[in-house]
């Protein structure tokens, strides 16, 4: 009976540990030689009355041990290699290794237990290895290519076939995981055979055109410069120059046909004989014509008389006056 109490006892205990285990674990994928941040919130999950807080590598290596009052331990595997944030019982593990790929919990304990405050799955990865696009097999009759994408440790290989510029993958695009878990892979995109080579932090890629192994369905070649610009010399010059020869005549032809214009249309005043002015009785000679007119002209001098008279005592200007009479006009019978 004991040791079924025992036993109901601890298999309780476990399920309160797994209970208390974090309900979500983060993945993080590192590139090698990079920095990581691993944070807690300790506002919101770490008491004030906590009596240790404590960062773990796999769940038996110490990482950094803190304690109250703001004092710290880093643990000697990661001596130089931890930085502390800005916040609470953060860390940032500096230079990662692929040797440091691992799981990095956080607990705190207190005087009722311990209580988990956050997990990170760490993976390093350090950049992948080039590619290289090779055709192994071309059918001479039609397009039909067998080309292999390869790495330093792996290779893929796919059949493709082309008719009339439409080309196609035999089995559709075929991934495949490498030894060091990256992803090797060979597709078709746009006339573009693709050999890509990836991780989660880093990638490379090898690629060549369809129309570069199936001459039949390349396009034809570009016109040479040397032939373009005889053309231009030769026949579109000429044109641009004909072409405002052209206009510079049709706006000089335009602008003289205005000029003309204007002079026909310009009115000047005829201009008129003026005689000297003849005494009243006498008669216009017979070489003048009886119906123009006579022009008059008279002498005009200071008038001598005052209109103001002299009790005022006062001195006004001199005005000027005079009297002009028309000539009676006469006519010739």
């Amino acid at each position: 009976m004991k040791h079924l109490v025992a036993l109901l006892f601890i298999v309780s205990l476990l399920n309160s540990c797994e209970a208390q285990e974090p309900s979500a674990v983060t993945t993080v994928f590192v590139k090698k030689g990079d920095d990581l941040i691993l944070n807690v919130d300790a506002d919101a999950d770490v008491p004030e009355d906590f009596s240790l807080v404590e960062w773990k590598f796999n769940k038996t290596v110490d990482v950094v041990r803190f304690a109250p009052g703001g004092k710290h331990l880093v643990f000697p595997d990661f001596t130089g290699r931890i930085e502390f944030t800005v916040k609470k019982f953060s860390v940032k593990l500096k230079n990662l290794q692929e040797a440091d790929s691992g799981v990095y919990t956080a607990r705190v304990s207190t005087l009722q237990g311990d209580k988990p405050l956050a997990e990170y799955k760490v993976t390093v990865q350090g950049p992948v290895s080039p590619v290289n696009l090779t055709v192994v097999s071309r059918s001479s009759d039609s397009c039909n290519l067998t080309v292999t994408c390869s790495t330093q440790h792996s290779h893929i290989s796919s059949t493709f076939r082309c008719v009339n510029r439409i080309c196609s993958q035999e089995g559709g695009e075929q991934p495949e995981l490498t030894t060091s878990g990256a992803s090797l892979q060979l597709y078709l995109l746009n006339s573009h055979i693709i050999c890509n080579h990836s991780n989660q932090v880093n990638w490379t890629k090898d690629f060549n055109k369809t129309e570069n192994f199936c001459p039949q369905y390349a396009d034809p070649d570009p016109v040479p410069v040397p032939t373009l610009l005889i053309v231009i010399i030769t026949i579109i010059i000429p044109v641009i120059v004909g072409l405002l020869v052209l206009f510079l005549y049709h706006r000089k032809r335009k602008r003289g046909n205005h000029e003309r214009e204007s002079i026909e249309n310009t009115v000047y005043e005829v201009p008129q004989v003026t005689t000297a002015a003849q005494p009243p009785d006498q008669s216009p000679t017979d070489d003048a014509s009886g119906l123009s007119p006579t022009s008059t002209y008279s002498m005009v001098g200071p008038h001598t008389g005052s209109l103001i008279p002299t009790e005022t005592g006062g001195t006004q200007p001199e005005s000027l006056y005079a009297q002009v009479e028309k000539p009676a006009r006469s006519f010739n019978n």
